[in-house]
């Protein structure tokens, strides 16, 4: 189907987007369900708007198990003085709703990986249906895009906020600025392994200025990066123009993944043992893992070396891994 096709979304939001002031309320998805024949999600949404400006579209839980940005969104959707802000933002602390009420990945409805399913569909599941809103609602209204991630209960990163490299360079440049005025720990040039179907590309092929972060993980999140998610928001507004303050400095070194040498996949189940802590400096050839087998003593753990030179950016969390995971992730370092 093209564009034009598309029937209007079932999603019904109960607040006005050109409306001054603050506004709470819901994104309403009709979800009929056993125990609820004319049930709904209802996806928590703010906007804090005030004359003429940029719009932000500020998201988290993206992934429901992922917390520092609903932490952080929730807190700003409660604490944004609307007269400090020149322009609109949109506040939408929990996307995956579902997901984020059940605490996991992917939605419990359908097992929709929301960050995998644009640009969606009106008339698909209900995380297509999630995703098809955002492309087509939410999404033309912005001027930037933040979207909080963490590693949520698999992997752990030091905490970077991140952008990709585009072909439309003044785009890039524009999304690297946005990426340096977060002001995270570390700043990445980011790698996927796979960008189809992703909120990320949506809103970069819609030429919008797009920041992205991964901010720890393990399933939970800690004072320091929920400190860093509070601070770089603000941030991102201030440098978008919205709120007029001063951007607030913190140090932040840049990191690069030039390639898919940077990630390191397991090649076997079995128990991990991680050689390298976050952060720590790693040279090309260097163990940094081992995954010992469980089924019997007496086997030698399978080796994994670096292959660049870097520091471990990510690793696997918990301690056992099956084939296929993702092992760790090498950041190069930018002088």
């Amino acid at each position: 189907m093209t564009g034009v096709d598309l029937p209007p979304s079932p999603i019904v939001p109960s607040v006005d987007f050109d409306r001054d002031g603050v506004q709470h309320g819901t994104l309403r998805l009709p979800y009929s369900r056993d125990d609820s024949a004319w049930g709904s999600v209802m996806i928590p949404i703010a906007v804090i708007q005030n004359g003429e400006g940029p719009t932000a579209l500020l998201t988290g839980a993206n992934h429901g198990d992922e917390y520092e940005g609903p932490i952080a969104l929730f807190d700003l959707a409660r604490t944004l003085d609307p007269a400090q802000v020149r322009g609109r933002v949109i506040i939408v602390p929990a996307m995956n709703y579902p997901a984020f009420r059940a605490g996991t990945r992917t939605s419990p409805i359908d097992k929709g990986n929301l960050n995998r399913s644009f640009p969606g569909r009106p008339d698909g599941t209900a995380t297509q249906k999630i995703a098809d809103y955002f492309q087509r609602a939410l999404l033309p209204l912005a001027d930037i895009v933040l979207d909080f991630h963490s590693g949520g209960k698999t992997l752990d990163f030091v905490p970077f906020a991140a952008a990709h490299i585009l072909p439309d360079k003044d785009q890039e440049a524009r999304s690297f600025a946005a990426v340096a005025a977060f002001a995270a720990p570390w700043s990445m040039r980011m790698l996927e392994i796979d960008a189809v179907g992703m909120y990320d590309t949506a809103a970069e092929a819609a030429g919008k200025v797009f920041v992205t972060t991964e901010l720890g993980g393990g399933g939970t999140a800690t004072a320091r990066t929920v400190g860093i998610a509070k601070r770089g928001v603000r941030n991102l507004l201030r440098h978008a123009g919205i709120l007029a303050e001063a951007v607030e400095p913190a140090p932040s070194r840049w990191l690069d993944m030039p390639s898919s040498d940077c990630f390191c996949f397991a090649e076997q189940d079995g128990m991990a043992e991680t050689c390298v802590d976050l952060g720590d400096p790693v040279r090309k050839g260097d163990v940094i893992a081992r995954i010992h087998p469980v089924d019997r003593t007496g086997g030698a753990p399978a080796e994994y070396r670096a292959a660049l030179n870097g520091i471990l950016a990510a690793r696997h969390f918990p301690g056992l891994v099956k084939a296929g995971d993702c092992l760790t992730v090498i950041g190069t370092v930018e002088d």
